[in-house]
C-alpha cells in the first residue's frame, strides 16, 4: 500500500502556487481568473500549512490555516462583489478598462 507523505502534499502544493502564479502573471485581462489565481496561491500556502503541522504534531498550522481559509473567503466574497458592480455600471471587466478608474 503506497503511503502518502510529506512530499506529495508539498508536491500539490508547489504546483498549485505554480498555476496561481501563472495564472496571475499570463492572463492580465480577467479579473475574475486573476482573483481564482490569487485563491489558488492562498490554498497551496494552506495545504503547507497544514502538511506541516500534522507532521510536526502541532496544531498550530491548522489554526493559521482557518485563518487564510476566513480571509480567502472574504477576498472572494468582497472581490466578486466589486466585480459585479463594476460590471453593471461599465459593461466590462477587463484590466486595461479598470486602468481608467486613476485620477
Amino acid at each position: 500500500m503506497l503511503a502518502v507523505g510529506l512530499a506529495h502534499y508539498l508536491t500539490v502544493g508547489a504546483i498549485l502556487f505554480t498555476l496561481g502564479l501563472l495564472g496571475i502573471f499570463l492572463n492580465r485581462k480577467n479579473i475574475i481568473v486573476i482573483l481564482m489565481s490569487i485563491e489558488l496561491i492562498l490554498l497551496s500556502v494552506s495545504l503547507n500549512l497544514v502538511a506541516f503541522s500534522a507532521r510536526l504534531g502541532d496544531l498550530t498550522g491548522q489554526v493559521f490555516s482557518m485563518l487564510i481559509l476566513t480571509v480567502a473567503a472574504a477576498e472572494a466574497a468582497i472581490g466578486l462583489a466589486i466585480v459585479v458592480i463594476y460590471f453593471r455600471n461599465r459593461g466590462t471587466i477587463e484590466v486595461e478598462d479598470i486602468s481608467t478608474l486613476k485620477g
